[in-house]
Formats: C-alpha cells, sequence, structure tokens
C-alpha cells in the first residue's frame, strides 16, 4: 500500500475528513483533534499499513514514523487543507480529562516552538565548536552577527510561545503579539531596570527580566482567551473591529505587568529550582532512574511535560543536566536493543523495521523503535530499561550536561560540547555507547522469537509465519497466549462447561487487555455473528477455541470489534478482535477468557504459563499422542 492509500485509509478511520478539527504533526506522529473522538477506529488504524501505533486521549495520535510529513502533506490533500465545521462533542469534566486537556494544551504550544529552538541551540553549540577549535575568536564581528541568530530564537521566546498558544487557543495572534511583545520591548525593559523602577498609577511594576521565559506568555494570553470572547459578545458589531482589541490592552496588559507576568516568573523558577533539586538530592542516580523510566513515560506522551521546565532551566542556567541527559541514555539505549533484535531476529519483517527505527534511534528519534519493536517485545523493552539506566548513571556521575534543546542522538551530539570542560562531551560519548552496548548485548543475548509479541504489520504484510513455529521434530507445538492478563487454571472457571473439561483441556486467563490475538497459526474456521468467540484450526490439525468472556454470547457482540474473518488465514500472535472490556464488566459478566484444545484426546497438554502472562508469550504444550509414543 502506497503512503497515498495509506493515508486516505487513515483519514477514513479517524471518521473522515469533516470529523478531523484540527490536524497536527510532530517528528513521527499524527496528531488529531476530532470531533467525535468515538467515529475513531482505533483497530482499523493499527492495522493500516504504515502505521506503527496509535495514543488515544484529548488528542488522537497516530504514529507513523519519519515519514510522517508525507502522510500529513496527503491527509491535508484530502481533506483540503481545512478544519473541520463542526465543533468538539462536549464531554463530561473528569480529573483524568482535566489532565488531558492540561496535557493537550502543553503539546499543541511546545511542540511547534521545538524546531526553532533545536535549530538555535546546535547552531549555537557549533559556534562553540569553531571557538574552542581557534576558527573564529568572540571579538570577530562575524562570530558575533552569527551567534546573534541562535540568541534572538532565546531571547524572543516569549513571542514565539505567544504564537502557538494564540493558534491553540484561537486567538487573535496579532493582538496576542502585541499585548506580550511589550514584556521584552528595548524601551520599556530599560525605563523597567532604571535606578527607582517603574510605576503605573503610582503601583511599581515589578522588574522582572522576560526575555527566554515561556510562562508569563501562556498566562497572558489564557486570560487574553476570555477577554476577547467577551469584549465580542459586548461589542456592536459596527465598532468591533477597534474597540474588542482596545479593551484587550486597557485589561490584559496591565494585569500582565502586575500579576500574570511575576506569576509566570514564579512557575518557571519554581520548576527550575524542581529540577535542580531533584538533579541536586539524588544526583548520579536521578539521570539513572529518568533514563530507565523513559520507555514508559515517552510511550504515553508523558515526556511532552518535561519540555516546559527544561526550557525555563535551560533560559535561567544556559544548561541543563537532567531530563536531555536521561534522554541521551535511553536513545542510544534503543538503538542498541533494536539493532541486536534486527541481528537475532528470524522474521524478515521485523528485521527491516528494527534495522531503520534502530538508526532512527541512533540519530535521537525512538518513537519508531519504541512502538514498532521495544514496546511489543518485553524481552527488548528489559534490554533498554538497562542500558538506558547504567549509562544514565555514568552519565550523571560524570555531570555531564547539554547545552541545546534537542533530541539528543548522534545527530545532535554537539549539543553537549562546553569550552570550559572539554570532557563533557567525551563523558557524553561514553555514557551514550554504554547505554547502545549494554542494550545490544543484553538483547541479543535473551532474545526469543517465541517470546515475541510484535503487532501483526510486522508479521502479517511480509508472509512469513516465524511467530507460529507450529511444529517441531518431535510433533510438538506451542499455543501463545491470546490476550495479557491472569492465568487462570480452566477448572476454576465459573462455568461447568469449562471447569468440566466437556469441550476440552487447555487454561483461562484473566484479561486485562483488549486485545485478542491468534494462539496458533492456521485457519478461522468459526466466528459466530456475536463476534466472543474464535475457532481456529492448526495447520496440524490442532482446534482451538478462543472465547472471550462467560456468557457473553448474550452480549450480541456490541463490545466485541473483528479485525479479521471466518476463513481468514492468521498467523500466531495476530491481532483477531478489540474488546471492550470495562463495558462488559459494567454490564455485569465475567471476563475470564478460556483457551481451549477442541481435539484434546490427540494431544497432551502441558500448561507452559503461571501468573501473569502477556499476549504472543507462550501458553500452552500441546504434543501430539502419536508422536508422543513413538518418541517414548
Amino acid at each position: 500500500m502506497t503512503t497515498q492509500e495509506s493515508a486516505r485509509a487513515i483519514l477514513d478511520h479517524v471518521g473522515g475528513a469533516a470529523n478531523v478539527a484540527q490536524l497536527q504533526h510532530c517528528s513521527t506522529r499524527l496528531r488529531f483533534n476530532l470531533v467525535d473522538d468515538a467515529k475513531a477506529d482505533e483497530a482499523a488504524l493499527k492495522n493500516t499499513p504504515g502505521v506503527i501505533g496509535v495514543v488515544r486521549g484529548p488528542q488522537t495520535q497516530i504514529i507513523v514514523g519519519s515519514g510522517v510529513s508525507d502522510y500529513f502533506r496527503e491527509i491535508e490533500k484530502l481533506r483540503g487543507g481545512r478544519r473541520a465545521s463542526g465543533a468538539p462533542a462536549r464531554q463530561r469534566l473528569t480529573v483524568k480529562r482535566s489532565g488531558s486537556i492540561a496535557m493537550d494544551f502543553v503539546v499543541g504550544v511546545f511542540t511547534p516552538i521545538i524546531p526553532a529552538i533545536a535549530g538555535a541551540g546546535i547552531f549555537k553549540s557549533l559556534l562553540i565548536l569553531a571557538t574552542a577549535l581557534g576558527w573564529l575568536q568572540t571579538t570577530d564581528q562575524t562570530y558575533q552577527v552569527l551567534t546573534a541568530i541562535p540568541d534572538a530564537v532565546f531571547f524572543f521566546l516569549p513571542l514565539l510561545v505567544t504564537y502557538t498558544a494564540a493558534k491553540k487557543l484561537d486567538v487573535n495572534i496579532p493582538l496576542a503579539l502585541g499585548i506580550v511583545a511589550l514584556l521584552v520591548f528595548p524601551s520599556f525593559t530599560t525605563l523597567l531596570n532604571q535606578e527607582g523602577g517603574l510605576a503605573l498609577f503610582g503601583l511599581t511594576i515589578p522588574a522582572i527580566a522576560y526575555n527566554a521565559q515561556v510562562f508569563p506568555p501562556i498566562l497572558a494570553v489564557l486570560l487574553l482567551a476570555v477577554v476577547e470572547r467577551f469584549a465580542i459578545r459586548i461589542s456592536p458589531s459596527v465598532i468591533r473591529t477597534f474597540l474588542v482589541p482596545l479593551i484587550c490592552f486597557l485589561v490584559v496588559s496591565p494585569i500582565t505587568l502586575f500579576v500574570l507576568g511575576p506569576l509566570g516568573f514564579w512557575i518557571g523558577s519554581l520548576l527550575t529550582g524542581a529540577m535542580l533539586w531533584l538533579y541536586g538530592t539524588l544526583g548520579w542516580f536521578a539521570v539513572a532512574l529518568m533514563a530507565a523510566a523513559l520507555p514508559f513515560i515517552v510511550s504515553v506522551g508523558m515526556h511532552k511535560a518535561f519540555i516546559p521546565p527544561t526550557i525555563a532551566t535551560m533560559a535561567d542556567q544556559g544548561r541543563e543536566s537532567f531530563y536531555l541527559v536521561a534522554s541521551l541514555a535511553h536513545n542510544l539505549a534503543e538503538a542498541g536493543s533494536t539493532l541486536a533484535v534486527a541481528l537475532r531476529t528470524k522474521n524478515k519483517t521485523l528485521r527491516g523495521t528494527a534495522i531503520s527505527s534502530g538508526v532512527s534511534a541512533f540519530f535521537g528519534i525512538t518513537e519508531p523503535a519504541l512502538y514498532g519493536v521495544t514496546l511489543q517485545n518485553r524481552r527488548a523493552l528489559l534490554s533498554v530499561v538497562a542500558g538506558s539506566f547504567v549509562g544514565g548513571a555514568y552519565l550523571g556521575l560524570t555531570a555531564v550536561a547539554s547545552f541545546a534543546l534537542v533530541s539528543p542522538g548522534a545527530a545532535s551530539i554537539s549539543m553537549f560540547i562546553d569550552v570550559a570542560n572539554p570532557w563533557n562531551l567525551l563523558n557524553a560519548v561514553i555514557g551514550a555507547l554504554i547505554s547502545m552496548v549494554i542494550s545490544f548485548v543484553i538483547s541479543a543475548v535473551i532474545w526469543k522469537d517465541s517470546d515475541s509479541a510484535t503487532v501483526r504489520m510486522l508479521t502479517e504484510q511480509a508472509g512469513d509465519d516465524v511467530l507460529a513455529e507450529p511444529a517441531v521434530s518431535d510433533g510438538s507445538l506451542r499455543l501463545v497466549a491470546p490476550m495479557t492478563g491472569e492465568v487462570v487454571p480452566l477448572d476454576q472457571v465459573n462455568d461447568p462447561v469449562f471447569s468440566g473439561g466437556v469441550l476440552g483441556g487447555g487454561v483461562a486467563i484473566r484479561p486485562t487487555d483488549g486485545e485478542v490475538r491468534a494462539p496458533i497459526a492456521g485457519v478461522v474456521t468459526s466466528l459466530l455473528p456475536s463476534r466472543h468467540a474464535i475457532g481456529i484450526v492448526g495447520d496440524d490439525g490442532i482446534e482451538v477455541l478462543v472465547h472471550v468472556g462467560l456468557d457473553t454470547v448474550q452480549l450480541e457482540g456490541k463490545p466485541f470489534t473483528a479485525l479479521i474473518e471466518q476463513g481468514d488465514r492468521v498467523v500466531a500472535g495476530q491481532p483477531l478482535l478489540q474488546v471492550d472490556l470495562a463495558a462488559i464488566t459494567e454490564l455485569g459478566y465475567d471476563i475470564t477468557t478460556p483457551v481451549v484444545v477442541l481435539n484434546t484426546e490427540g494431544y497432551d497438554l502441558a500448561v507452559l504459563a503461571k501468573g501473569s502472562v502477556t499476549a504472543g508469550a507462550d501458553l500452552l504444550g500441546a504434543t501430539a499422542k502419536e508422536a508422543a509414543h513413538g518418541a517414548a
């Protein structure tokens, strides 16, 4: 499927062009604000060629890797580049949703300005390198002109934040820029810093340097959004053009000078102090712990929450020794782990994905590796955590600092250049290599294709059944867990048909995740209209039933979404169903899922998993009785 065809499929699966209120993208993700979130078909999106993963929240985020700009352009062409006319459906405000909305706002404000900050930071680090090598002198006019380019980006950072915040909140952007520009207007700042200070109506204006600040403009634009809407509502249409901005200037500007500006500066200082306190208190362990936790933080998009305090710290200190340093360890650990998977796996599609995502992680972009390889495979993830922790510990012990705000990797290693301390760059390189080597070695040693829970697109599209491995020389075969959850003995299932072995032997799973995968390779011979149960006949004739929940036939298929059809051929680990477990539980049904071998009389079964199990991991062993007897 071409990029254009995949883009069309993505647009269809999010509910069509009319359901897209806004579309943005970052380095690997398409970020949709939808009119109606319920219209997005997550299962269909995950099965679209080119889609690595889907993250739901206030935004529907679709991870497509380094080709994100191509997908973005194609989708914009298809939807005409216009916002949908509808407004997002109102949803009940809860604590959880409030947090999601706040995070969506942070992402919407800070993500668009990252390229400017990253480019300026790398530019600055290269100038530092040029002076360290003697190619430029700080007294040269050439150096002074060149260094003014990145310095201007950070000096006018409040205006960049104002623009993105105003766009996010849909307020008048020139008006917002005009109000916040006062905070960095040279003539005003000169008066503010004069001896004796500056007063308005007899009240002293706090003398604060707002250049490189991000929170004062955000607070100002939040107030402007309220005032502007109120002013539009009360202003007669014939004079609205000048009356609305006049009201906004008269209300927002003084409040910003006296209240919001100092409050925003205090928030930035507090966050900077918190990060410095954490690093100062826990030292190297804080960096190691953050590095080890980043795979999980990034997977849910929470790493964006570290952008504001990191920017604030960089602006205040000129350097940052916590989040960006930990990210260096994590990024290179992702590269090491995925490249080891590429070396060890026999799956051609997985190998190709691991190579490309490993190279991407090596250069600082980890989402393809995270969503395409490591998060889907616990052994790879374990190696990432180990490599990140050890590499992060070294970076923390050697007090490595970053001098540019950009995703750390081989392409941006100059961000660690410190003229005053040449060892800073060398220690950064050593720490990165430690992370990469340790994760590579661990992943290479412990990797098993048979324990891989890789997404279907890494096996199905290639047409190879590497996950299945249905039979070995002694006639035995392996059934993998169709769901993630807790293993339950079949005789403890609260249904006499299953617990009594009427249908056959096997085991049950009390699931914690609603995705149902194929336990073996074979053909789907039974898929009832209720979609609550699937029967598969394996390549050697074994018949397996996966029955999601007890008595769930009465739900008439409402909580179930089928990803395949009866008669389809499937491979082990391939997604078959998406199940709304919460809905089943709320309706009073037991979600315990029996996995039964219907023709048990022909096999000797062995339970291979106890306690918790991950979808795709070994669950049952089955040995054909004739083969077993012959071997005896």
